[in-house]
């Protein structure tokens, strides 16, 4: 299904394209006179309008968090990284171009979906294929980004940073079930937020903190353990540039959005108490109460989801 929806979202956006192309080249491009007219340069609405940008980018971190899965990685993750975020990129630009050609900017602003306001521009009796289109596109979104968050929380818990309840998997197929249904829970209470440009502002802030320390972290074990193995090495420009830009999308929405910004933050730090108290805390100091739920959760997922806990040798072995 993952492989079915990108093929329809790729084809989909190439009839956008070449539809606005031919647009184009018959002459609209009264929509792109004065394109920049009475722009916004202010650094902190443009971090926030980065913030909406990069989260329709934000695919290219998901291949990451499944590399145990992936045959050969050395050689597949680089290579996939290096032909899909090109593509990605240009497919996207000449989508845009498509829309402005099209449509005008208020017409853009007001439309809770731009490609279905643009097949009813253009496609005619076609533009149904576009709503379809759109659909199995979120679709295919939602779940990479399941797949990929619920091998976050597996790989934390059997790290010892998250209860061990969530790194289990299926004993036949070695799916991280329950890692994926607390990942579909998590999804469920974001959704009472009902801005989503505020649950972007909310989430993108705290992704790109910890994306940001993540690149440090690189950058320090660069110099503290040179000689450690390095399956893939790129030179130090690449994250220290990267790092500039994670301190520019977090820095400055502090200043021109702080009271999201401080929601972002205290969604983050609300974690401290609860790996305090359930994962730092010794087994003899937890609360009595916290350990029966512990042990009666555990135990009664693996029974509902025939389920395993797993740990660091344990995965060396399934994925070999």
């Amino acid at each position: 299904m993952q492989v079915a929806s990108t093929v329809a979202k790729v084809l989909a956006l190439i009839v956008i394209i070449i539809a606005g192309m031919v647009k184009l080249c018959q002459g609209y491009t009264t929509n792109f006179e004065n394109s920049f007219e009475d722009s916004n340069l202010n650094a902190g609405d443009v971090a926030l309008a980065l913030y909406s940008a990069l989260y329709s980018y934000s695919g290219w971190d998901t291949l990451n968090f499944v590399t145990e899965e992936l045959k050969n990685p050395e050689r597949n993750l680089p290579l996939s990284i290096a032909i899909s975020i090109p593509l990605v990129t240009v497919i996207y630009v000449l989508t845009n171009v498509a829309y402005y050609t099209v449509l005008d900017l208020n017409t853009v602003l007001d439309s809770e979906a731009v490609a279905v306001t643009f097949a009813d521009e253009i496609l005619g009796y076609a533009r149904w294929l576009i709503p379809i289109s759109v659909a199995m596109s979120c679709y295919g979104g939602l779940n990479a980004s399941l797949i990929a968050v619920s091998r976050l929380y597996f790989v934390g818990s059997r790290e010892g940073h998250l209860p061990t309840v969530l790194c289990m998997i299926h004993v036949n197929t070695c799916t991280p079930i329950p890692a994926l249904i607390f990942s579909g829970g998590m999804s469920l209470i974001y959704l009472v937020v009902e801005d989503v440009f505020q649950l972007i502002n909310y989430f993108s802030f705290n992704y790109w903190l910890f994306i940001g320390l993540s690149i440090v972290s690189q950058i320090y074990l660069r110099f503290k353990f040179p000689d450690m193995p390095r399956p893939v090495k790129l030179s130090l420009f690449f994250p220290i540039t990267f790092c500039l830009c994670t301190v520019f999308l977090v820095v400055v929405p502090l200043y021109s959005d702080t009271i999201n910004t401080m929601v972002g933050i205290a969604v983050a730090l609300s974690g401290v108490p609860v790996y305090y108290v359930c994962i730092y805390l010794p087994p003899d100091r937890q609360p009595k109460c916290l350990q029966k739920l512990l042990g009666f959760l555990t135990l009664n997922v693996q029974k509902l989801c025939l389920c395993c806990a797993v740990d660091s040798e344990d995965r060396k072995e399934i994925v070999a």
